[in-house]
């Protein structure tokens, strides 16, 4: 397939990019020409099978670890890239966790509810401050990309942390939006269900879910994420230059459902 090479010369950086939705980010940025730096938390080989696939697209791939929910190592991070490329052009945050294991908001308990808002409250907070902070100093500014969820439209009866998270998620990207302007753009994407491996291995949606999500989607699809990866780096293009604080959807009009 050819894709558009939308940035040349650039270095985007990727949270989570050992699996899912990150390692498809990080894929797509390298087959558009940029360079790419891999961010990961304990999946190691994970990262680097999408540093692999970044080399074999001809480009630079740079591994870096951290937990995402101590400021001190997102700064550490932030030092090592820099260090390594010289600048970031494009920041995608994309970490998140959908407390995937609680089935029902029966399930919840305080230790969920902690660690749920700590990655994704907190963990996108802080790197939307370090990475936008650092890109304020370059000539070029730069682009963060969060990555947010349509569960904000509906709110989650099975996991309300998530869902509260994720809300949080918009007044972060609302706030630095307006705190960067006009320097630096930052932008919330909003994917749908997606098809990742742990989806897929999920049991209820092996026994039945996937079926009912498909009917219940109005384009009757439930995307891979390579399918979204392109459309998540849309928002770091020169075509969405005059577009900050925004929330973007991508889920076939599942939010429509119910309005």
């Amino acid at each position: 397939m050819n894709h558009p090479q939308r940035f040349t010369g650039k270095v985007v950086l990727v949270t989570g990019a050992g699996t899912g939705l990150g390692a498809e980010i990080a894929v797509r940025a390298a087959q558009e020409g940029a360079d790419v730096a891999i961010h990961f938390r304990s999946s190691k080989a994970g990262a680097r099978r999408t540093a692999d696939r970044v080399e074999a697209e001809g480009r630079d791939a740079f591994l870096v670890q951290a937990d995402i929910v101590e400021w001190a190592q997102i700064a550490r991070m932030a030092d090592e890239v820099w260090g390594h490329f010289g600048r970031v052009d494009v920041a995608i945050n994309n970490v998140g966790d959908m407390a995937s294991d609680q089935m029902s908001w029966r399930e919840i308990t305080e230790e969920a509810i902690d660690h749920t808002l700590a990655v994704d409250l907190k963990g996108t907070l802080l790197c939307t401050h370090e990475f936008g902070s650092r890109m304020l100093e370059q000539p070029d500014g730069g682009s963060i990309v969060n990555v947010g969820s349509t569960v904000v439209v509906r709110g989650s009866a099975r996991a309300p942390q998530y869902a509260a998270a994720k809300y949080g998620v918009l007044g972060i990207t609302k706030s630095y939006a307006q705190a960067f302007a006009p320097k630096v753009r930052v932008n919330t994407f909003a994917p749908g269900f997606m098809e990742t491996e742990r989806m897929l291995n999920r049991e209820d949606y092996k026994n039945g879910r996937g079926e009912k999500l498909r009917e219940m989607t109005p384009m009757h699809h439930i995307p891979k994420p390579e399918e979204v990866a392109g459309t998540a780096l849309l928002l770091a293009t020169a075509d969405a230059q005059h577009i900050t604080g925004s929330y973007f959807v991508a889920d076939g009009g599942y939010n429509m459902i119910g309005a």
